[in-house]
């Protein structure tokens, strides 16, 4: 969230997304402004900007998405060019002259991008950095297998620290300092984070509870407090709006539901997923912010006839409801950054993967380096 005061910079590629909820969704200015956290004013500039710059001609969904797709290969093209002249000369030679060659480019370019122009498999290159010039004991070629492994079970988001921890989980005795060299040798380096914006409507005239949970964020038993929230996330077919139900205690994500729009039925649907799994006691005390979907009529009906309390966040306060924010951050910079969905159902399926591997793979500080399921079991 941005403090008040503080001037924000938008990339090129959100303003985009924004000016497609008018153009291709239907969206009036005021309501798309207000669901991707701006003003009306900056939506309109921003309309009028990508005019002006498609002189225009106006693509569809399938035309900007080869466009997007030419783009990507024209980058590639160039960072290939730009490899030295030297690398080229040696796609005659036996693979170890090839993967020293890539050894010391790898800090100027993409180890993928090396590989591919030297003709030799990322994996080919990697076992070699393992071994290097002489060979090693056992268990340090393995400990480079399961690093690796881990690494991209995680889509490159995991740094050395949480690594070092499901290392020493499987039995490996090593500290941070030699998993942050292996990864510098292996080249794994973890994939650029940037901001995202939540989005929730509290402009209306609805009755809201009081902040009853109070940042009290650790309860001492499973479903005692559940907090939710929605985000979004964008696809070359629109937005999909995400809804989660998490389990305080565990961090678990109990119930869940995506939908092209922002409505009640979204976050209806996501609580009775965990009422399902979890058939919760009466008092239990459920924690949303404001937003007209959480306060409408059918979403308190329904918390009433499970015997639940409900807590909301003060007005703009998005640090009440911090372990969800927390998780919506981590989807969108471990998992989503640099994915361009093709269709809802694309986006659907990668989140549902996410939730499964937060839930069982996902290791937290606050649960004693444990995942949510795992922790669970040992409670």
């Amino acid at each position: 969230m941005t403090t008040k005061g503080t001037r924000r910079h938008f990339k090129p590629e959100f303003k985009k997304d924004a000016v497609a909820l008018v153009s291709e969704q239907g969206y009036s200015i005021s309501k798309a402004a207000e669901a991707v956290g701006t003003t009306a004013n900056n939506l309109r500039r921003w309309i009028k900007e990508l005019k002006q710059e498609e002189d225009g001609v106006r693509l569809d969904v399938g035309e900007r998405a080869e466009l997007e797709r030419l783009r990507c290969e024209n980058k590639q093209l160039r960072m290939e060019k730009e490899i030295p002249k030297k690398g080229q000369r040696l796609l005659c030679e036996r693979n170890e002259i090839k993967y020293s060659f890539i050894e010391k480019q790898q800090g100027s370019f993409p180890v993928r991008v090396l590989c591919r122009v030297m003709q030799v498999s990322k994996t080919g290159y990697y076992d070699w950095c393992c071994r290097g010039n002489s060979s090693i004991d056992a268990q340090t070629w393995q400990l480079c297998h399961r690093l690796k492994a881990l690494f991209a079970e995680s889509r490159q988001s995991l740094g050395s620290r949480r690594l070092m921890k499901l290392l020493r989980k499987e039995g490996f005795e090593v500290g941070r300092y030699r998993v942050r060299k292996l990864m510098k040798k292996l080249g794994l380096a973890v994939k650029r984070k940037k901001r995202f914006t939540l989005t929730t409507d509290s402009k209306h005239h609805l009755p809201v509870a009081e902040n009853l949970l109070n940042r009290e964020f650790s309860p001492s038993a499973k479903n005692q407090v559940w907090t939710t929230d929605i985000t979004y996330i964008w696809t070359s077919q629109g937005w999909l709006y995400l809804a989660v139900v998490i389990d305080l205690y565990s961090r678990r994500i109990i119930g869940w539901h995506l939908d092209r729009k922002m409505e009640t039925a979204l976050v209806t649907r996501a609580l009775m997923m965990a009422v399902n799994l979890r058939s919760p006691p009466k008092g239990l005390l459920h924690h949303s912010d404001r937003g007209s979907q959480y306060a409408s009529h059918t979403y308190q009906t329904l918390l009433s006839q499970h015997g639940m309390v409900c807590s909301m966040s003060r007005k703009g306060n998005c640090w009440d409801n911090a372990p969800t924010e927390r998780f919506f951050s981590s989807l969108k910079r471990e998992w989503v950054t640099g994915n361009l969905y093709p269709t809802r159902e694309d986006a659907v399926a990668d989140v549902r993967a996410y939730i499964a591997y937060y839930n069982s793979r996902r290791i937290h500080t606050t649960l004693g380096d444990l995942a949510p399921i795992e922790f669970e079991k040992c409670a």
